[in-house]
C-alpha cells in the first residue's frame, strides 16, 4: 500500500518516521512546497532502516504526480500555533492550504482516504470534506486519539502505573472545550474513580484540556511527537484493517442529537475507513458537555462558512 503525506514539518515528518518504523506500507510519499526539505527527512528516515529493521521506502518530493495512487493522505500542512495564537486564528490561511491540497491530492488520486490532522482541525476536517466530495467515510481528522493519549499519560503519571493499562473514551471537539469521560476510563478494567480522589482527577482533566496549549507555551510551536504518532496509529488501523475503535473527528449526520458537523466521537477505523460511528449512552451532564463543545465547534465553523472559501 501507499501512504502520502503532505507537509514536511515537525508533525509530517513524524508520522512519515513512525508509520516506516511500523513496516507495513511499501512506500510513503512525503510532500512539501520545500521539496529538498522533504527530500532530506525522507531520506534521513531511509537510511534509518537498516538501523531499526523495516523495509518501507520512502520519497520526499514537492510535485503531487508523485501521489498518484495513493491509498491513504495524511495532511499535517498549515502554519502552526504560536504562543498567544488560538486555534482560531489559524481558520483562514490554513482553510486555503487544506483546500488547495485537497484538490492538488485527487487531481491524481479519485478515491483515497484522507486524514486531517490541520488545526483548527474540526473545521479543516469539515474544509477538506466539502472540496473533497467523498463520502465522509473517507474523510476524518486526528483528534481524540492525542487528546486520549494526553489523557491517559497524565493519569498513568498520578497513579504511577504503566500507560499501557489506562483506557479512556474523549469526546467533543479538539480544543478547550473536548469531553473526557471519566464514566467509561479504567484503568487493567478498573473504572478510574476507584483509583484517584474525584479533585486530582478534574485536575487531570482541565490539564489534558488544554494540553496543547502547554506544549506550545513550552516549546513555542505546536506538538509533534504525540500529534504524529496518532495520525500513524489511524493509518495502521486502515491498513491492517483493524478495526480498532478510536476516538475521530466525524462527519455527525443525527448521532449524538448532531447533524451536518465534524467532531470527535469514537468510531470504527477500518479498510474502508470509518466503518461505523458508535453511540455511547450518555447521561445527562455526559451529552450536555458534548453539546456544549458542539456548540464551540459550531461558532468556529460558522466563521469559516462566512469566508466562503469552500
Amino acid at each position: 500500500m501507499k501512504v502520502t503525506v503532505v507537509g514536511a514539518g515537525n508533525v509530517g515528518a513524524t508520522v512519515a518516521n513512525v508509520l516506516a518504523h511500523k513496516d507495513i506500507v511499501q512506500e510513503i510519499v512525503l510532500l512539501d512546497l520545500k521539496g529538498d526539505l522533504a527530500k532530506g527527512k525522507a531520506l534521513d528516515t531511509w537510511e534509518q532502516s537498516p538501523i531499526d529493521y523495516y523495509s518501507t521506502r520512502l520519497k520526499g518530493t514537492s510535485d503531487y504526480a508523485d501521489t498518484a495512487n495513493s491509498d491513504v493522505v495524511v495532511i499535517t500542512a498549515g502554519i502552526p500555533r504560536k504562543p498567544g495564537m488560538s486555534r482560531d486564528d489559524l481558520i483562514s490561511t490554513n482553510a486555503k492550504i487544506v483546500t488547495s491540497v485537497v484538490k492538488s491530492i485527487l487531481a491524481h488520486t479519485p478515491n483515497p482516504i484522507i486524514i486531517i490532522v490541520s488545526n483548527p482541525l474540526d473545521v479543516m476536517t469539515y474544509a477538506a470534506y466539502k472540496v473533497a466530495g467523498l463520502d465522509s467515510s473517507r474523510v476524518f481528522g486526528m483528534a481524540g486519539i492525542l487528546d486520549t493519549g494526553r489523557y491517559r499519560s497524565f493519569l498513568a503519571e498520578a497513579l504511577d502505573c504503566s500507560p499501557k493499562d489506562v483506557a479512556a473514551v474523549l469526546m467533543g471537539g479538539h480544543g478547550d472545550t473536548m469531553v473526557p469521560l471519566p464514566r467509561y476510563t479504567t484503568v487493567a478494567g478498573i473504572p478510574v474513580t476507584e483509583l484517584i480522589d474525584d479533585a486530582r482527577l478534574n485536575a487531570i482533566i482541565e490539564r489534558t484540556k488544554k494540553g496543547g496549549g502547554e506544549l506550545v507555551k513550552l516549546m513555542g510551536t505546536s506538538a509533534w511527537y504525540a500529534p504524529g504518532a496518532a495520525a500513524a496509529q489511524m493509518v495502521e488501523s486502515i491498513v491492517k484493517d483493524d478495526k480498532r475503535i478510536f476516538p475521530c473527528c466525524v462527519r455527525l449526520d443525527g448521532q449524538y442529537g448532531l447533524k451536518d458537523m465534524y467532531l470527535g466521537v469514537p468510531v470504527k477505523l477500518g479498510r474502508n475507513g470509518i466503518e461505523s460511528i458508535i453511540e455511547l449512552d450518555l447521561n445527562e451532564n455526559e451529552m450536555k458537555s458534548l453539546h456544549e463543545s458542539a456548540d464551540a465547534v459550531s461558532k468556529v465553523m460558522n466563521t469559516f462558512k462566512g469566508m466562503a472559501i469552500v
